[in-house]
């Protein structure tokens, strides 16, 4: 009998190992999403666990500038950027996002996890110190330990921390210190106005991943370092969440704009994205800071549920559309998750290896698209399933 192929045995292995520690992931298809709620298997259940945070991902302003956009530039975009791919939609929208976060230059990415896999793989040589908060998304993270650059994982949100390091470093040494706007499994926000200061006190780069806060946080929706009053070197943007869309972009200043056209294989090699989904993108930014009642209505909407929920009940009590609920235990997470599905709630449960050992949690996540009697009744539920469990 032949000898059992090496690849295969390791992954078997691997799911059953994964499957033995109850951290088994499984996708399930949803038939549509309409108003705070999903249709799962013929069943409708609210909502309360993806990241479409101004509800602009069914609206219709939206969907009808993508068809104009279709009708124009067609499905896709036909090539690279670099090659035939930059439409003249694609240019506008990096104009529209510079004149909006005030920077001389954006890059449109293909999403989040390639802009940051870029700049870091991009930027990054042997010599140079990579500094991460410790709770910095897995792209981030990867690029880190992959690249040639030496890392460290400050603590938390710990400027003192990030200090001790910054000074322990070589005066000459090129320096990138990278953080988030809002992180995305805690929805806290990072101190981002005395991380500025330390980088320029020690001639260090600042990168921001505004993923979760752009859109929602600052002025008109500029995000946190608007809200901060900072402008970092390099501010990544992603579409999926507050934008209701898909893909990133990367703003920054002149030169740095054509080192990465240079040498970001990320941009360099993937195809475009297609200029309709970049006119969609553009009609967002349009939607976020002409309908000021979007960010408004989360705002409420945080204060309900905090209020509404027994305290006894550990949610994180945030000022971002972020509000997980520490479970600790995964098992437990999970039988929590299940208990609110069959109340018809569907609330992921968020299990290592996304969040570390002991800090399993329900990531609940509000949005403008949930009315009041929506969040009502999750906080109702919660109380409920919390007890019976």
């Amino acid at each position: 009998m032949p000898a059992a192929n090496p690849l295969a045995t390791r992954i078997r292995s691997a799911l059953a190992e994964r499957d033995a520690q109850g951290l088994y992931r499984h996708r399930q298809a949803i038939q549509r999403l309409d108003g705070g709620q999903i249709l799962v298997d013929d069943r409708p259940y609210h909502h309360f666990c993806g990241n479409d945070y101004l509800g602009l991902a069914e609206s219709s302003r939206l969907s009808d500038a993508w068809k104009r956009g279709l009708r124009r530039f067609g499905a896709g975009s036909g090539a690279s950027p670099l090659v035939t791919g930059h439409h003249q939609a694609h240019q506008q929208l990096e104009q529209t996002l510079c004149q909006w976060l005030g920077f001389e230059r954006a890059l449109l990415f293909s999403s989040g996890f390639a802009a940051n896999q870029a700049i870091i793989h991009a930027l990054m040589q042997k010599s140079d110190l990579l500094l991460q908060d410790r709770l910095n998304h897995a792209s981030l993270q990867e690029a880190g330990h992959l690249c040639p650059a030496t890392q460290a994982r400050f603590k938390h949100n710990d400027c003192d921390d990030l200090a001790r390091r910054l000074q322990s470093a070589a005066p000459e040494q090129a320096k990138l210190v990278i953080t988030e706007g809002v992180f995305s499994m805690d929805g806290d926000r990072a101190p981002l106005a005395d991380i500025a200061a330390l980088c320029q006190q020690h001639r260090a780069w600042l990168m921001v991943d505004d993923a979760h806060g752009c859109g929602i946080l600052g002025q008109q929706g500029r995000g946190s370092c608007d809200a901060a009053g900072i402008q970092p070197d390099l501010l990544v943007v992603t579409f999926g969440k507050a934008f209701g869309c898909a893909g990133a972009a990367v703003l920054c200043g002149h030169d740095l704009a054509e080192y990465l056209t240079q040498f970001a294989r990320h941009l360099i090699y993937s195809t475009a994205l297609p200029p309709a989904q970049a006119c969609a993108i553009g009609e967002a930014i349009e939607v976020i800071t002409q309908e000021p009642w979007r960010q408004q209505r989360l705002a409420q909407w945080q204060q309900l549920l905090q209020a509404r929920l027994d305290s006894a009940i550990p949610l994180c009590h945030t000022d971002t559309p972020i509000q997980p609920l520490m479970v600790g235990d995964s098992q437990r997470a999970l039988a929590l998750s299940e208990a609110l599905r069959r109340k018809g709630f569907w609330v992921s449960a968020i299990r290592p290896p996304t969040v570390p050992a002991g800090k399993a949690r329900l990531r609940i996540t509000l949005s403008a698209a949930h009315s009041q009697h929506q969040v009502q009744q999750l906080a109702d539920a919660i109380n409920e399933a919390w007890h019976e469990q």
